[in-house]
C-alpha cells in the first residue's frame, strides 16, 4: 500500500509519544525511518518498528535517555547513549561531530550504550550542508561468520561517507560489509524469495539459500562470500568497524553486541555497554578552498559518468545516486509498504490506542 511521507511520520510519532518519546526525539527517529524508505533501503525503515516497541517493553530501550560526553579532547569524543534509540544517540554524536570539526577542521566521536540507529548514511549525510565529509559506522549484533567459520562474531556493520560536490549531487557511499543486511533477508523471507548464492551459510558452513537460515543457527557471509571471491577483505572490512565503533568507545564488540531483537537475550558479563557507532566530520577548507575541491569532486564525478560502459548499462552509477534518485521519485508518489509490515504496525496501534496506518 502506498503512504504519502505526512502519514507515515504522523503515524511514527504518535507511536513514539505514547512509549514516552519526547516530541522533538520522535521527529529524529521519525525523518531517520522515513528516509530510509524514501532511498528505498526500506529494510531499515519502519519495518523496524515492531522490533523497537518489543525492546522498549523489555526495557532495553530508554525513550527519555540523559546523552552525555564521558570523555573528550578538542577533536573527539566518546558519547554514552544511556540506552537511547540509537537515532537519538547518533544525532547527538554526529551534531557533536560537526561542532568540533567547525573548531578544529576535523573531528571524531565514537558512541557506546546506544542501539539500532536506523541508515548510517543519514547521519554521514549531515555534513554536507556545512561544507564537510561525513563519515560514519556502526557495530551490530553478530550474525556474520568471519571467513572460514561457522561462529556469528560480527555484525553485517555498514560505513557511510558523504562528500559535496559542485553543480552535481554529493557522492553518497552507505553499504554493509556483507553482501546483504539482515532486515534485507527478513523481506526476502516475507516475499517467499531465495536468498542469492553467497549471501548466506548454514550452520555447518555449507551455502544455503534460505534467507530464514539465521533462525537455525546459519549465518550471512562477509562482503564476497568466500575466500575464493575475497571475503576476506569483507571481514576485514567489518572488524575494522567493529573495533573503531566499539573497542574505542566501550561498547560492546563482535560477539557480545546486544541482539536487535527482544526474543533474543542479552549475554551476561559482557565487556561493554551496548551498542556503539564511530561518526567523523572533515571541514574541506581544512585540507583546500571549499569551491576547488567541489569544482574537482565534479570533475571526478564527470569522469566516471562518461566511462565507456559494458553492453548492459547505459551509465556509471555515482555512490548515492540510484537512493537520490529513489527519494525524488517516492516523495512524489509516495511510499510503497508490505501488507505484512502495515498489519504488524496496525497490530501495535491497537496496542499503543493511536490511530492506525
Amino acid at each position: 500500500m502506498i503512504y504519502s511521507y505526512q502519514r507515515l511520520e504522523s503515524y511514527i510519532i504518535d507511536l513514539l509519544q505514547s512509549m514516552g518519546c519526547s516530541k522533538y526525539d520522535s521527529k529524529i527517529i521519525s525523518d531517520v525511518l522515513i528516509k530510509a524508505e524514501l532511498r528505498n533501503i526500506s529494510s531499515h525503515g519502519v519495518s523496524r518498528l515492531k522490533d523497537y516497541v518489543n525492546l522498549w517493553k523489555t526495557k532495553r530501550i530508554n525513550p527519555n535517555p540523559d546523552i552525555s560526553i564521558v570523555h573528550e579532547t578538542l577533536s573527539t569524543a566518546v558519547v554514552d547513549g544511556d540506552s537511547s534509540f540509537g537515532m537519538i544517540a547518533g544525532e547527538y554524536a554526529m551534531n557533536l561531530a560537526i561542532k568540533k570539526a567547525e573548531k578544529v577542521g576535523t573531528a571524531w566521536i565514537s558512541v557506546r550504550n546506544s542501539n539500532h540507529f536506523g541508515i548510517a548514511g543519514y547521519y554521514a549525510m549531515k555534513a554536507l550542508e556545512h561544507d564537510m565529509i561525513g563519515i560514519c559506522m556502526t557495530n551490530a549484533n553478530p550474525l556474520v561468520a568471519p571467513t572460514f567459520s561457522v561462529d556469528r562474531l560480527l555484525g553485517t556493520n555498514p560505513i557511510a561517507v558523504a562528500i559535496p560536490a559542485g553543480k552535481y549531487p554529493p557522492f553518497v557511499a552507505d553499504f554493509a560489509t556483507t553482501p546483504i543486511a539482515r532486515g534485507k533477508l527478513d523481506l526476502m523471507h516475507k516475499k517467499a524469495d531465495k536468498a542469492p548464492e553467497g549471501y548466506v551459510q548454514d550452520k555447518d558452513g555449507r551455502p544455503s539459500n534460505d534467507p530464514n537460515i539465521l533462525t537455525s543457527g546459519g549465518a550471512i557471509l562477509p562482503l564476497g562470500g568466500d575466500y575464493l571471491h575475497g571475503s576476506h577483505k569483507g571481514y576485514c572490512l567489518g572488524a575494522i568497524v567493529d573495533i573503531f565503533s566499539a573497542v574505542l568507545s566501550g561498547a560492546n564488540f563482535g560477539p557480545f553486541v546486544p541482539p536487535s531483537v527482544a526474543y533474543l537475550p542479552v549475554l551476561e558479563n559482557q565487556p561493554g555497554i551496548g551498542t556503539g557507532h564511530f561518526m567523523g566530520a572533515m571541514r574541506i577548507d581544512a585540507f583546500q578552498k571549499a569551491d576547488e575541491f567541489k569544482a574537482q569532486m565534479d570533475l571526478w564525478i564527470e569522469t566516471f559518468k562518461n566511462a565507456k560502459t559494458d553492453s548492459y548499462h547505459e551509465s556509471v552509477i555515482i555512490p548515492g545516486e540510484p537512493e537520490r534518485e529513489w527519494e525524488i521519485k517516492n516523495m512524489k508518489n509516495g511510499i510503497n509498504i508490505l501488507d505484512k509490515i502495515i498489519e504488524d504496525l496496525n497490530i501495535i496501534a491497537l496496542e499503543q490506542n493511536i490511530n492506525p496506518l
